[in-house]
């Protein structure tokens, strides 16, 4: 099986990470954007959804919710602890997304926490294509970046929010609301900016 090089440190370690992931609380993670978020039942990806937490939450809320996870132990975290609820699991990753594009979908709300810092220039390059192209009209896009340090045996790259906003623009998407915050994990040396990326439309 080919590792998909921004997952490197994720799998062996699937059980503790899904343990951490879960230990936050959705409202908490996401509160600097939350008020950007559309009413359910809203059509929603999570890329990158790790082990279901905003998936989890998003879908008790009466929205449609895709989850995009493409580390196995990971998703099957994800598939086992929110088995009771109707989410859909993809196997599939950045930065192409063929199989998530190939079923030709739209999303009201696409969700990249603390995934795009894992993607390496030409990487986010493909990754903005592929997701302004699942972006309905009228859609948003709400994206996290951590800054701080890179954890040993990870792949993380320095990524501003004006480096994103100048990228999304491009790919005609634009910056609605940008938000800082402190790492919830206590960690001083690592922030957090949170971008909502509009499609304009209907």
């Amino acid at each position: 099986m080919t590792q998909v090089p921004g997952t490197a440190g994720y799998g062996a370690n699937a059980a503790a990470l899904a343990q951490q992931y879960e230990s936050l609380k959705f409202a908490d993670v996401h509160r600097v954007v939350l008020h950007c978020f559309p009413p359910p039942p809203a059509r929603v990806l999570d890329i990158g959804a790790g082990s279901g937490r905003d998936a989890a939450a998003l879908a008790a809320l009466g929205h449609r919710v895709v989850a995009v996870e493409p580390t196995p132990e990971l998703r099957m975290e994800g598939m086992r602890r929110h088995a009771a609820l109707p989410i859909e699991w993809v196997d599939d990753h950045l930065p192409a997304l063929h199989a998530t594009r190939a079923g030709g979908r739209r999303h009201d709300l696409i969700l990249l926490t603390a995934v795009w810092m894992h993607l390496d220039a030409g990487e986010r390059e493909v990754a903005m294509e592929a997701v302004a192209a699942l972006l309905a009209d009228g859609g948003q896009v709400v994206m996290s970046l951590r800054h701080g340090p890179v954890p040993q045996g990870r792949r993380m790259f320095s990524v501003s929010a004006e480096e994103t906003t100048r990228l999304a623009e491009r790919h005609g998407l634009v910056l609605s609301f940008l938000g800082e915050r402190e790492d919830m994990l206590g960690r001083g040396d690592v922030t957090w900016s949170f971008l909502v990326l509009l499609r304009p439309g209907a």
